[in-house]
């Protein structure tokens, strides 16, 4: 079930030598051969016995072997090894939809939607709601198949680090969606604020529903889960300081716009983007954090709970991509999800202006559902094998990723475009937000979970799903940053 799975000693997988490297063969032994060894100090080798990749040789030219007796690649993880090179096409195809686990094996059904989906936008350019349905359940399985190769790439790279590896390629989806509606020529002040929904949907999206999904799954199969305050620690105090990088431009807009109008909108784009430079700063930081200085304890928190997984050895038996396949894997799923993303963008004025859709609903509730649905079923399937150090290293991983490097990004690069992307966010949104992070970060505080929690943060995501159904859009004739003014087609009515 799980992921990622080590080959520590006492599993059934690695083999102690009967003799260490500086023992003697008893001088009883029967064989000449023996004998002489014994006289040199060298053990006698003795048939199936096998070096697995963690364990050190006393001559480096031996080669290493991993748990399922493939020979180790030099700078490849045992765990990650193989045991093939290139590209086999049946076995990828039969490896990349057996997934990581039966949660996300299931969604690799929706993989005719693909093609569907980009069909019906060369045939059909004038079916539009068809179009955004469409595309909206293909972008489930293409990020699936990101989530999946970005796993077994991290297979492959020291454990921190394939963590790292891992969040970002689950990130890569969001990423290339702002970058598709930033870049956009058409509406750009309409896509600004749906920008700005989404990076919030998102981190609310992985802090109430992941979490609390996370929590309940966990809490149905034990009475509590416990975690380790390194990870719960850190990522809630990096999503308190981060929410309150991005709340501040929305306040300090706020406060002044209610005496003099928005006659301080240039003053907000310049806080947005200083603000911007300063997150991305922080995120450096934290990855220093994580590689360099604290990076034995982070190993050892994730090794620890490696043991926990009862089906580790069953995870350990199966076939792996080669790093080729990996590759090959990322092209593809990175290809379908840009083609999708531009597909749902340039369907989003209609379903907003003809369908009664909310800018705040689209962006706050249906975008993050669909580009975190492959990295929200790995955490849950995570917290069942009670791995919660690895769940809540990947949704709050997530959080952080969005908040300190997706969204400093986004600003950045319209910045370079001349786009007035700022972090202007709506009140509700930013109170949202902060709320948001109080109650996950005193959920987190004593290192424990339950199932109890978990409905808790589920339903507080619930009653912000229904407020921003019926959340309006900003009226028309909202000025800019710029100084222009957006047109929005029209407020929301119901």
């Amino acid at each position: 079930m799980s992921r990622r799975a080590s080959h520590e000693p006492g599993y059934g997988y690695t083999f102690e030598p009967k003799y260490p490297p500086e023992a003697t063969i008893p001088p009883h032994s029967s064989s000449s051969t023996s004998s002489r060894r014994a006289r040199r100090g060298r053990p006698e080798p003795r048939k199936h016995e096998h070096h697995y990749g963690h364990h050190s040789h006393q001559n480096g030219d031996l080669p290493q072997y991993n748990h399922n007796g493939h020979k180790v690649t030099k700078g490849i993880q045992p765990d990650g090894e193989s045991g093939r090179k290139g590209i086999h096409p049946l076995r990828f195809v039969r490896i990349c939809f057996r997934s990581t686990s039966r949660l996300s094996k299931w969604l690799n059904v929706l993989w005719p939607f693909i093609p569907a989906a980009i069909a019906i936008y060369y045939a059909r350019p004038d079916a539009h709601l068809w179009i955004f349905i469409l595309n909206y359940i293909a972008m489930i399985p293409a990020a699936n198949l990101l989530g999946f190769a970005g796993q077994e790439m991290a297979r492959k790279v020291p454990r921190v680090a394939g963590i790292i590896l891992e969040t970002t390629f689950g990130s890569i989806v969001e990423f290339i969606l702002f970058m598709v509606l930033i870049t956009d020529p058409h509406s750009v002040s309409h896509h600004i604020h749906i920008i700005r929904a989404a990076i919030l949907g998102s981190i609310l999206a992985n802090l109430l529903l992941c979490l609390g999904a996370v929590f309940f799954i966990g809490g149905c199969r034990r009475d509590e889960q416990e975690f380790h305050n390194a990870v719960s620690e850190v990522g809630s105090n990096l999503m308190l300081v981060a929410g309150m990088g991005l709340v501040v431009p929305a306040v300090f807009s706020a406060a002044l716009s209610t005496e003099n109008g928005n006659a301080f909108a240039r003053e907000t784009l310049n806080i947005s983007r200083a603000t911007a430079v300063i997150l991305l700063f922080a995120y450096l930081v934290f990855i220093y954090f994580q590689v360099q200085t604290h990076h034995s304890l982070y190993s050892d928190v994730l090794r620890a709970d490696e043991q926990k997984d009862v089906d580790r050895h069953k995870d350990l038996a199966k076939e792996k991509l080669t790093l080729t396949e990996c590759v090959v894997a990322l092209a593809l799923a990175l290809t379908f999800v840009a083609l999708i993303s531009i597909f749902l963008v340039r369907q989003i004025e209609y379903i907003v202006d003809s369908r009664g859709i909310s800018d705040a609903f689209l962006g706050l509730i249906l975008i993050p559902l669909v580009e975190k649905t492959a990295e929200h079923l790995t955490a849950v399937d995570e917290a069942w094998d009670d791995q919660m150090n690895f769940a809540l290293s990947h949704i709050l991983g997530s959080c952080v990723q969005t908040a300190l490097l997706n969204t400093p990004l986004v600003v950045i690069v319209g910045w370079g475009l001349g786009r007035p992307m700022d972090l202007h966010f709506e009140t509700f949104d930013a109170v949202v937000l902060v709320l948001a992070i109080l109650v996950v970060g005193n959920f987190l505080r004593d290192g424990k979970s339950n199932y109890l929690e978990g409905v808790l943060c589920v339903l507080v995501y619930m009653v912000i799903a229904i407020s921003a159904f019926y959340y309006p859009n900003p009226s028309a004739g909202y000025e800019t940053a710029a100084g222009g003014t957006a047109e929005t087609g029209g407020g929301h009515r119901r």
